[in-house]
């Protein structure tokens, strides 16, 4: 079958470079730089967003959690959008009160993804994917046991 095929079509769809290698890297960096630049507004509209609909208030339109809704369990990240909230606004004791997994752990994944890829390792080992699992599961657990003191601030409505 291969030999029935024109050797200089297939060696010409095979040695192709992609679109964006061959824009050449200015075409490259723009390309990124409109990605980024796209990014950023839909990051800077969503916080704008949280910023002004105050998810406190059991009467806003964010939808409810499905975790929540299906278990009635606080799921790892519940409580997220209000701590964002809390943080746009100043308040750092209510968001820890939100959550403070979220509240400490992204930032410090982040950084921590950050130096990994500085130094070239990869982004993920398998120890560190299984301590982030074993401490979600952990912090589920312990954030929905009866006398955890780090309740969730919801307005009443």
């Amino acid at each position: 079958m291969l030999e029935d095929c024109d050797q200089r079509k297939v060696s010409r769809s095979v040695m192709q470079p992609h679109p964006l290698v061959q824009a050449g890297p200015h075409g490259i960096r723009r390309r990124l730089g409109y990605f980024g630049a796209g990014t950023g507004l839909v990051l800077g509209g969503a916080l704008g967003y949280v910023g002004l609909a105050d998810p406190h208030n059991p009467a806003s339109i964010y939808p409810l959690c499905p975790f929540k809704w299906l278990t009635g369990w606080n799921c790892p990240f519940c409580g997220g959008l209000r701590m964002t909230h809390d943080v746009l606004h100043g308040d750092l004791v209510a968001a820890v009160h939100d959550n403070v997994f979220v509240l400490v752990g992204i930032p410090v994944l982040a950084a921590w993804l950050l130096v990994r890829r500085a130094r070239g390792k990869s982004s993920l080992s398998p120890p560190a994917l299984l301590t982030a699992v074993v401490a979600t599961i952990a912090w589920t657990i312990l954030r929905n046991l009866p006398a955890f003191p780090l309740i969730p601030t919801v307005l009443g409505g």
